[in-house]
């Protein structure tokens, strides 16, 4: 009689897995599910399931529970219902890839099962080739163990790419290949996706150039800001050079409060591990009001005689000068000379100089 009820439970039971093959990367989280089924009474005896658990090795002959095994500590977890239960393993590893079987047991004699063969876990490996140059080729491969076997789609930026091969040839990458991949493999039982892997295309910096902030005319005493930029992959550094002279070695050159002196022209080389490119100089004009000027006198100064008055005053852009006689408001003559062809003006002894766009008036003393 109890051999019969033996015989009844043993071929009742059995253990169904969701996916025989499945691809995972490492260093991911990966689910396994079954279904189980049991007689639910046996000599007017109800079943009832003690125990359910995954294992992958054996202890003292004995399937090892997954939860009890150090390897897997703190990344196992069950989810587990009626007649399903489901593993979830976490932070994948090399060690991890293996057969899994799931058993439960119950209340009845012999009343115990495994489900055999168990789920295969298999690694998705996904394989790049780094330092990736502009123009030169890549190939990634993504492999998988399924039976049957499985087809691949690839990925680039979570879009769907129209090849689905294992390999994915880039022939010449641009470095609008730059991005990243990842691959499914996929047959009639489930699929599975690799991890990502990031394109990195490099190239020599290309197109340095130069700019100027505030990007309007450079006054004296202004804050300004050269700043140099290049299309470069590793970023490029850079170098600046004023006049043909090496200046410093930063992306930006900031003057709080620019001078004159600092006017010239500015150069900057960008420069990576693939190469160098340098930017057209920009001339960096710096324009202030008139120093103060200086009076030269040409000619004996006596009465009938010719006299020329020279006026220089360091400005950006050049002053103009106008002339005056001393109390009088009208100009008596333009630009930096004046001659005087017969001088008859013994009380000639102020001039008045000024510079009508910078409205700056400048008065020169002790002329006779």
């Amino acid at each position: 009689m109890y051999l019969s009820e033996h015989l009844i439970l043993h071929q009742s039971d059995s253990v169904e897995y969701a996916s025989k093959h499945i691809c995972a990367f490492e260093g991911s989280t990966v689910e396994i599910s079954c279904t189980y089924t049991y007689p639910p009474w046996i000599s007017y005896k109800k079943t009832v399931v003690q125990r359910e658990f995954w294992f992958t090795k054996l202890k003292d002959k004995n399937p090892l529970d997954l939860r009890e095994d150090p390897d897997y500590a703190g990344r196992v977890t069950y989810r587990c219902s009626e007649q399903s239960c489901s593993l979830r393993i976490s932070g994948l590893r090399l060690n991890d890839f293996a057969e899994y079987k799931f058993r439960f047991e119950t209340n009845q004699p012999g009343g115990s099962s495994t489900g055999s063969p168990g789920v295969f876990l298999t690694a998705t490996d996904l394989q790049v080739l780094t330092e990736i140059m502009e123009g030169s080729s890549v190939t990634l491969t993504c492999s998988c163990d399924a039976n049957p076997p499985a087809k691949f789609r690839w990925y680039k930026n979570n879009q769907t790419l129209l090849h689905e091969d294992p390999r994915l040839i880039l022939w010449s990458v641009q470095r609008s290949d730059s991005g990243k991949y990842h691959c499914v493999a996929e047959n009639k039982l489930g699929e599975a996706a690799s991890d990502y892997v990031f394109i990195n295309v490099e190239y020599p910096p290309e197109t340095s150039s130069v700019s100027v902030s505030p990007s309007a005319e450079v006054l004296e005493g202004s804050s300004v800001t050269l700043t140099c930029s290049s299309d470069a992959n590793p970023a490029a550094n850079y170098t600046w050079v004023k006049d043909n002279r090496p200046l410093l070695s930063e992306d930006k050159v900031h003057f709080s409060s620019i001078r004159s002196e600092h006017s010239g022209n500015y150069s900057c080389k960008s420069e990576n591990k693939h190469g160098q490119s340098s930017s057209t100089p920009l001339l960096l004009d710096v324009q202030y009001p008139p120093r103060i000027p200086s009076v030269s006198v040409f000619g004996k100064i006596s009465k009938g005689s010719s006299v020329t008055l020279t006026c220089s005053s360091d400005a950006n852009p050049a002053a103009n000068f106008s002339w005056y006689k001393k109390d009088e408001d009208s100009p008596k003559a333009s630009g930096p000379n004046w001659t005087i062809s017969d001088f008859r003006t013994p009380d000639l002894n102020c001039l008045k100089l000024s510079d009508p766009k910078r409205k700056v008036n400048i008065f020169f003393w002790g002329c006779h």
